[in-house]
């Protein structure tokens, strides 16, 4: 495996690099992104439970605000609610553009490297290319094994960026759709809990 990153030349460092950079951000991805920390389960009932009971204080809404991305958009709401459900809806809004921004968080370096990873390879195919024909230049066609084995060692760059960009962009598609999975969930619960404070609808 080391014979075959060397022979790959210089541009093989950036590629592992950004393997290595990718590999990490799907880990801490996977690990953000799980659904009970998103979205814990039964939160807009215990938020009625509380308002019910005269308990959402201060100090209630400051925890709510940081137990979960959820909990921070209807923490928003609830600090407002007594300005009318209009200025409640605008500031769940607001909070939720700023919760969207951490959740989408190194999916753009994890789209870039997706990018630029077969780039790389394909310079590094080029620079394989160019030294296999200036050998061609100063030996001729007289050895093909010669010929044969430069060209497989100009490919071995594309191949290893192939390799690192392939998964990327399957992680970067699937981590994009579940964020707006949970965009979508998080603004039902959020106009679910709005209605349920201004007497549009009962606990459900």
């Amino acid at each position: 495996m080391f014979e075959i990153i060397k022979s790959g030349g210089w541009l093989m460092l950036p590629i592992i690099l950004c393997s290595i950079g990718a590999m990490g951000i799907v880990v801490e991805r996977f690990w953000s992104l799980r659904r009970k920390k998103i979205l814990p389960p039964a939160l807009v009932p215990q938020i009625w439970q509380l308002s019910r009971e005269k308990k959402l204080d201060d100090v209630t809404l400051r925890h709510l605000k940081n137990s979960s991305p959820l909990g921070r958009i209807l923490a928003a709401g609830l600090a407002n609610s007594q300005h009318g459900r209009r200025f409640m809806k605008e500031s769940v809004e607001e909070a939720g553009r700023m919760v969207v921004h951490d959740l989408e968080r190194f999916l753009n370096t994890l789209g870039t490297i997706a990018l630029i990873t077969p780039l790389l390879g394909l310079l590094g195919t080029v620079f394989g290319m160019i030294n296999v024909f200036s050998a061609l230049m100063e030996h001729g066609v007289g050895n093909p094994a010669v010929l044969a084995g430069g060209i497989s060692v100009a490919l071995i760059t594309t191949a290893a960026g192939l390799t690192v960009a392939i998964p990327s962009v399957i992680f970067h598609r699937y981590f994009e759709r579940l964020v707006d999975e949970y965009v979508v969930s998080m603004e039902e619960e959020a106009v679910k809990l709005i209605d349920i404070l201004h007497g549009d609808r009962g606990e459900s």
